[in-house]
């Protein structure tokens, strides 16, 4: 007999639910990679919507002095902004985004912990989708209302609110606390992943047809919003109720019928009395089956459990006051706000420094998210062996505002400083954010105070991410305004961020220093006053 291959014995070493948790790593981070992929043309977009045309444009040999008065801005330009406040317009439409999404999260983690997880999902991918493709649609219909633009913007704002809290629960509730800032590590850097794919389609197309830079993304959500809808599995229970589904299947009963209740989706199984006879908790009962004269004859005791009330979900105030969520929350709206501006103005800063048409300047800003990717996983895998997620935060915040000065210096002495500053920036700025929107999350979403009421996972996912969204809106919006007196006033408006982001978790980097002893995972179960 031949020897089983090395991989197929490592493959099989795998159980059911290994397997079962690999496949919603997997769909989970491809799901909130889509999201990323449909924000980012717009920041590729933007170099091509204003752009100086004259060194583009070849004059013919016979020209007119006529034809050579043209303004060559307003042929080359997309109206409305052709303009020379186009700098504020475009982050006027950041900043409707991004405000949208702001206000949008708070209510989506509170929806989303009432509604089933998959449908919630699967309804905001699709409508986010119709309305990536309506931007880009402005270009094939030669749209230049600025209304429509900033319409399509706060449309998509508010149903990408979706995304978040639903793949952080799903997540949450596949993951234990084990080595969660290590999977979680891992798993965030679908939005790097996201940004640079986003990054790479709109370039390719922004040039010769910059509407299918958002046509495209659009269609890509889309789709996965169908994929979500047909494979998502939100709860590790749910493959339980199906299971107990088959059993019944094969099994007739005679004098028992089944009920379900349903609680945000999840199924639990209890036994009733046809008659409705009402059955006392840790009552023990036979259950019936039938042999083949059809006579019922009874196959095992069971213990017939009464269905217990479930968990109300959490209130808003009630998730406020989590030991940890404040300052978590306070000190990602100005990480968030360091990264999103780098997010939508950093493939125009290039531009404008290094000189770059709009698809090598968006290739190049793709290095910004790789080392954010590898400052994801780095934070996480720290925070884990220290057991300190506000500490990990600090340092990293700590060494990446001078990196940030740094960066604008060296933008200026050509590609190879640049890259080696990029990359750099992205670990040290997104590193934070990574580690809060993710295990923080996750960790104060189950800390002990809710005694087991897992479901306050969204809504405190959604009471971070959303804190943060507001920093990410305000970060767009000021570089508009700033970069008109120069690009060092944005890089110093970032370093004051990173600064004040850094203070606000001093008292838990202080409290976690104190602390003797503290085990992996449990660096923010603080405890209260």
């Amino acid at each position: 007999m031949a020897p089983v291959p090395p991989g197929v014995r490592f493959l099989a070493s795998f159980n059911r639910d290994q397997w079962y948790r690999a496949f919603t790593f997997a769909l989970t981070f491809l799901l909130y990679t889509s999201f990323h992929l449909s924000r980012k043309p717009i920041s590729i977009v933007k170099s091509e919507l204003h752009k100086n045309c004259s060194l583009l444009r070849e004059l013919p040999t016979d020209s007119s002095p006529q034809q050579l008065s043209l303004p060559v801005e307003t042929d080359c330009s997309w109206k409305p902004f052709d303009k020379g406040n186009y700098k504020q317009l475009l982050g006027t439409m950041d900043y409707s985004f991004l405000c949208a999404y702001a206000v949008g999260m708070y209510l989506s983690g509170i929806i989303g912990e009432r509604l089933p997880i998959r449908l919630y999902l699967t309804v905001g991918m699709l409508t986010s989708g119709l309305f990536t493709c309506l931007f880009g649609l402005g270009y094939v219909y030669n749209i230049h209302s600025l209304g429509f633009y900033i319409f399509a913007q706060i449309a998509n704002g508010l149903v990408q609110t979706t995304g978040w809290p639903s793949v952080v629960t799903c997540i949450g509730n596949w993951f234990g606390k084990g080595r969660r800032g290590l999977i979680m590590g891992l798993w965030n850097s679908h939005t790097s992943v996201g940004n640079i794919l986003g990054s790479l389609i709109a370039g390719y197309y922004v040039s010769s047809n910059w509407g299918l830079s958002f046509i495209v993304p659009g269609i890509i959500i889309a789709v996965m919003g169908i994929i979500c809808f047909l494979f998502l599995i939100e709860h590790p229970n749910d493959l339980k109720s199906v299971g107990a589904q088959n059993t019944e299947n094969s099994n007739q009963l005679c004098s028992w019928q089944k009920s379900w209740s349903s609680v945000n989706g999840h199924k639990h199984l209890y036994l009733q009395y046809k008659q409705e006879a009402k059955v006392q908790s840790s009552d023990t009962e036979l259950l019936l089956g039938q042999d083949s004269t059809g006579v019922c004859v009874p196959v095992q005791q069971i213990v017939v459990v009464k269905s217990g009330a479930e968990p109300s979900a959490i209130s808003f105030m009630g998730a406020l006051h989590i030991p940890g969520v404040v300052e978590f929350s306070l000190c990602l709206l100005f990480a968030k706000l360091v990264s999103y501006t780098f997010l939508f103005w950093l493939p125009l800063y290039i531009t404008k420094a290094a000189h770059l048409d709009a698809k090598k300047a968006g290739d190049l800003s793709t290095l910004f998210d790789v080392g954010g990717i590898i400052g994801g996983i780095l934070a996480g895998v720290v925070s884990d062996k220290l057991g300190k997620r506000a500490t990990t935060c600090a340092i990293m915040l700590l060494l990446a505002a001078p990196t940030l000065y740094g960066f604008s210096m060296m933008s200026q002495f050509g590609p190879g400083p640049t890259i080696g500053m990029l990359l750099v920036c992205g670990g040290l700025v997104n590193g934070p954010y990574a580690l809060i929107t993710t295990a923080v999350s996750a960790d104060l979403g189950t800390h002990k105070s809710l005694k087991g009421n897992a479901r306050a996972l969204s809504t405190v996912t959604a009471i971070i991410d959303g804190t943060g969204s507001v920093g990410a809106a305000l970060g767009p919006l000021l570089a508009g305004l700033l970069s008109a007196h120069g690009w060092d006033q944005v890089f110093y408006m970032l370093m004051t961020a990173d600064f004040l982001a850094l203070l606000l978790l001093l008292r838990l980097v202080m409290k976690e220093l104190r602390s003797n002893k503290s085990p992996p995972g449990a660096a923010v179960e603080l405890k209260e006053h």
